[in-house]
């Protein structure tokens, strides 16, 4: 098998179990046999490994002293403090961003991100959802690329891949949660806020704007848990919390 060969592999292997981890394909507790699940996503023992061995570092799996690896379960104060612990980093990068100076051209892309941010969350009767989530995933990119710091960017993406952290973590189940659009309207102010501090120069005003906004996880995570356990099923990474 060719370098390029192992490297697809991996890859496939790395997003596929991530993704069936996720879903509760494999249930907490569960040993993964990596023979079977090679045979089941039709690649070489050795990628797989690898992509296991990356998911362990994610914190999805986890290490049998036995041997090989089980699926990780999180308790609410694990999902608390990973939502928490976004906020902090994507704080300490928009601080960082206001203290350093944010070049002309991240500052335009911003700019011009918002605007589309504003046409899809106010720009119309209706909330142009498709269009929201992937604007809203690269907001929360360019926040951490505005602060010029590869290390708070590589820590913020590991911390995002935990279950329920991410930015979008919630945002296909909120679209059964009342007052929905309205959540939204509050998050693209919050948003406006946090580029206008960083523009201000203003790191500390900046850091706490970026860690409020990152506390809306945590109400729909309450929302979900709490009050309408239905949509669990909808929010990737759901079946991962311990009852």
């Amino acid at each position: 098998m060719s370098k390029q060969e192992r490297s697809t592999q991996f890859s496939k292997a790395l997003m596929e179990v991530r993704s069936m981890v996720l879903d509760g394909s494999f249930p907490v507790g569960e040993r993964l046999s990596e023979t079977a699940v090679a045979e089941q996503l039709d690649v070489s023992r050795t990628p797989l490994r690898q992509a296991l061995d990356r998911l362990i570092d994610e914190g999805l799996l986890e290490r049998i002293e036995t041997g090989g690896c089980r699926v990780a379960s999180f308790s609410f104060d694990d999902i608390v403090d990973a939502i928490e612990l976004r906020g902090v980093m994507e704080g300490t990068a928009a601080r960082v961003a206001a203290e350093r100076g944010v070049s002309v051209e991240k500052e335009t892309e911003c700019r011009q991100l918002l605007i589309k941010l504003d046409d899809a969350v106010f720009g119309a009767d209706e909330l142009d959802f498709s269009s929201y989530v992937s604007l809203n995933e690269r907001f929360h990119e360019l926040l951490t690329e505005m602060s010029g710091s590869k290390i708070i960017k590589r820590e913020v993406e590991r911390i995002a891949r935990l279950p329920l952290a991410s930015p979008s973590a919630f945002l296909d189940g909120q679209t059964s949660i009342p007052n929905f659009h309205a959540s939204l309207k509050i998050a693209q102010a919050q948003h406006r806020a946090i580029f206008d501090a960083i523009c201000r120069r203003e790191g500390a005003r900046a850091e706490a704007l970026a860690r409020e906004h990152a506390r809306l996880a945590r109400h729909n995570f309450d929302y979900v848990l709490n009050i309408n356990p239905r949509l669990a099923e909808r929010v990737p990474g759901m079946a991962l919390v311990a009852s």
